[in-house]
């Protein structure tokens, strides 16, 4: 490279909940009448104790691929000082898209619904993700473009579903074989994202970008991870998955089923060391001056054979100063070095100076990529003061009369708000609040867009209550209350909207965006109905929004932004005035109006409305 490049950014995203050891082949399914034999045996080997997966409990997909990637992409941008309409270049990394075709970059491209820009795809498993980054970082270098994002994300776990397995005949009296079913208990779903620029970040940590090498030994080795038939495919070319009758017979015959030769993996070890070693005899890298390893092993179990290799190989490396995310995050395949090096970059651990060796390898057909970095900037204090660990608060709480029907809404509600706030705190203008990089014009983005929901909020509660029948009068006087309340609240983020520089005139002939006009469209519908009581469960969202989440927000910006209390009025007010709002939600559920099936009605509304408000602050700007 002929100029000098640098990560100025990282981001992740990891689907779900963390999926525990104990639930992990309930969420793949069970093939057979009994569960795994296998199960402890690799789990006891690779030492992993919690992965992630885009599937539900019903093995139903709750994100794609691309939409993975292009959440990481959006929470690098968060991290950083470069907009998303700026980028450049895209280079996206993965071994399966979700269509054969097009192009991965061009399918996360899609989902960025970002301005025209170049991109490449890297297709291939664990090491793609350093070709991606080579991509990247020599197109910045050469100085044809200025920034770029490297992404690499994997979605594992639908080539791991028991459906797959039991319509191929296995589960009854029929063992899958040992090459397919070790994988299901090794590998994990997630993205993760570096953005590239040819300067350092203006403020904070940097890794320049010192050397990237990659070598592949598949002239020597047979495939060692793979989909498909291996041994038929390279004993006769007229047998790959495509060449069957059609996709059904492909399928039963195994042709699309993920597999490895775990006889083969010692050697992947041997020569990933090799190349280690390899470096540091042309001179790429002094082991003296490494202050940190990050290495991506598969398993513990490799980890302790590469160790005693470099020992016997006359390198001791101190195991204090190796960096894994495994037992975390599991095996992400091509993401998992981008998801190792951002949890590296955001531990608090690194400082200016020093070195990183990152180890990729790749069991593949035998590929192997290194990259050393050298970190740069300085940690703002500014940034330090202001960064926060983005937490999940505790459910809002609904009081009960004790009835069962009561408490089962309440648990369920608060399962829900769980998985709300954990979705919302990867919004990348919330992840900038926590991360300490909120800018003024972030602060009025929110405004401008919380005021176009704020004013429909108080049209839907009206329209509720003009539909709730007379014999519910206590709701309905309640909903009528409430909506006088919301009646003039966007008066307040006007008058703060102004305080920071924006013009009431811009913001009064604002227009909503399209995660705001979904919300708005959905719940107008809802309060249409006659005693639409199901909007106990929109309130729920909302409203616990402004008892649980407003104030914290209000303080995070008013800090970072240096600014007066009394500019954060509307944040900072619905933090105090939603615990009366609650009171009459407390009300209504306390009615006797509940039956099992409005608690569903309810409990459903609640998820749609939760969905549908992260929505919206993900969409903040397009209209």
């Amino acid at each position: 490279m002929q100029r000098r490049c640098f990560i100025t950014s990282v981001g992740q995203f990891l689907p779900g909940e963390p999926v525990t050891n104990e639930q992990m082949e309930a969420r793949l399914g069970q093939i057979g009448p009994k569960p795994s034999g296998l199960r402890e045996r690799v789990l006891r080997q690779n030492r992993i104790e919690q992965r992630y997966y885009a599937i539900d409990s019903n093995q139903h997909t709750t994100h794609t691929n691309a939409q993975m990637a292009a959440h990481a992409v959006r929470d690098a941008i968060a991290h950083g000082t470069l907009d998303l309409k700026d980028v450049r270049l895209l280079v996206a990394a993965t071994s399966q898209g979700d269509l054969p075709l097009p192009g991965f970059a061009s399918m996360v491209h899609g989902e960025l619904d970002m301005p025209p820009c170049e991109v490449a795809t890297i297709h291939g498993i664990c090491a793609s993700s350093v070709v991606a980054l080579r991509h990247a970082a020599l197109a910045v270098g050469s100085g044809e473009v200025p920034n770029a994002v490297c992404v690499a994300s994997e979605f594992a776990s639908r080539l791991l579903k028991a459906s797959r397995f039991r319509a191929q005949g296995y589960g009854e009296g029929k063992r899958l074989p040992f090459e397919t079913e070790f994988l299901r208990w090794m590998l994990s779903d997630g993205a993760g994202a570096l953005l590239l620029a040819n300067e350092p970040a203006p403020a904070g940590l940097s890794l320049e970008i010192e050397t990237i090498a990659l070598k592949s030994y598949a002239s020597q080795f047979p495939p060692c991870m793979f989909v498909g038939n291996r041994d038929e495919v390279l004993a006769d070319p007229q047998v790959g998955w495509l060449d069957h009758a059609d996709y059904e017979t492909a399928s039963r015959a195994g042709a699309i089923n993920l597999h490895q030769s775990t006889e083969l993996l010692t050697d992947v070890v041997r020569l990933c060391v090799n190349g280690v070693f390899e470096l540091i005899e042309e001179g790429k890298l002094d082991p003296k001056g490494v202050d940190w390893w990050v290495t991506h092993y598969s398993s513990h179990l490799f980890r302790e054979q590469a160790n005693e290799l470099f020992v016997r190989g006359g390198l001791t490396i101190d195991p204090e100063r190796v960096f894994t995310n495994l037992y975390t995050s599991g095996n992400v395949g091509s993401a998992s070095f981008p998801l190792m090096l951002g949890d590296l970059f955001r531990s608090g651990k690194l400082e200016p100076g020093q070195r990183i060796v990152c180890i990729v390898p790749e069991s593949g057909r035998f590929m192997f990529g290194y990259v050393i970095l050298r970190v740069v900037g300085s940690a703002s204090p500014d940034v330090r003061l202001t960064a926060v660990a983005p937490t999940v608060s505790e459910p809002p709480d609904i009081k009960t009369s004790g009835s069962p029907l009561e408490e089962s809404l309440v648990r369920q509600l608060a399962g829900v708000w769980t998985a709300f706030e954990t979705r919302l705190n990867r919004v990348p203008i919330v992840a900038k609040m926590f991360d300490g990089r909120v800018t003024l014009q972030d602060y009025r983005d929110l405004l401008f867009n919380l005021r176009q929901q704020v004013i429909d909020g108080s049209r839907w509660i009206s329209r509720a209550a003009s539909n709730v029948t007379r014999e519910h009068f206590p709701i309905r006087s309640a909903f009528i209350s409430h909506s006088r309340d919301e009646h003039r609240d966007f008066e307040m983020i006007e008058r703060d909207y102004v305080s920071v520089g924006g013009s009431a005139e811009e913001i009064r002939a604002g227009q909503k965006n399209i995660g705001s006009t979904a919300l708005s469209e959905y719940i107008l519908s809802r309060a249409s109905r006659e005693n639409p009581f199901d909007l106990i469960g929109a309130m729920f969202i909302i409203e616990g929004l402004g008892r649980r989440v407003a104030a914290r927000w209000a303080e995070l910006i008013r800090t970072q932004l240096n600014l007066d209390p009394r500019q954060v009025s509307f944040l900072a007010y619905h933090s105090a005035s939603d615990d009366v709002h609650f009171e009459r939600l407390d009300a209504a559920v306390q009615s006797g109006i509940l039956t099992e099936k409005l608690v569903d009605e309810i409990v459903t509304a609640a998820k749609v409305v939760a969905r549908l408000y992260v929505l919206q602050l993900e969409e903040i700007g397009n209209f």
